[in-house]
């Protein structure tokens, strides 16, 4: 696949379930280098590839949940429950932390 096709798909797997439901967006970011305009990732042990994959899904899926969480930081707050939308509110901020991590992470694969 060329550098500059961004346009593949691959299957996950879920094994934790939800009491919501949600929309996956998956976007593949590439911003590591390649030496030539095409590579060839047959070198990446499976273990690698997966984790190319899972690292942009975290990702993703994260920021899911940190728009459900915000959303419901203004329900609490329209429910006079402060306390509530405060802990979720910081809980917001871990994830945001969380991400920055993960897409360190990524920088480096």
């Amino acid at each position: 696949m060329c550098c500059n096709d961004n346009n593949h798909t691959h299957e996950h797997h879920h094994e934790h379930t939800h009491t919501h439901s949600h929309d996956h967006h998956h976007d593949h970011d590439h911003h590591h280098h390649h030496d030539g305009c095409c590579s060839d990732d047959s070198h990446l042990s499976q273990d690698e590839k997966t984790l190319r994959v899972l690292l942009v899904h975290w990702i993703n899926h994260n920021r899911t949940h940190q728009d459900s969480f915000l959303e419901w930081v203004d329900k609490a707050k329209n429910m006079e429950k402060e306390e509530v939308a405060v802990h979720i509110q910081k809980a917001v901020e871990f994830m945001e932390k969380a991400n920055e991590m993960l897409i360190e992470a990524k920088k480096h694969m």
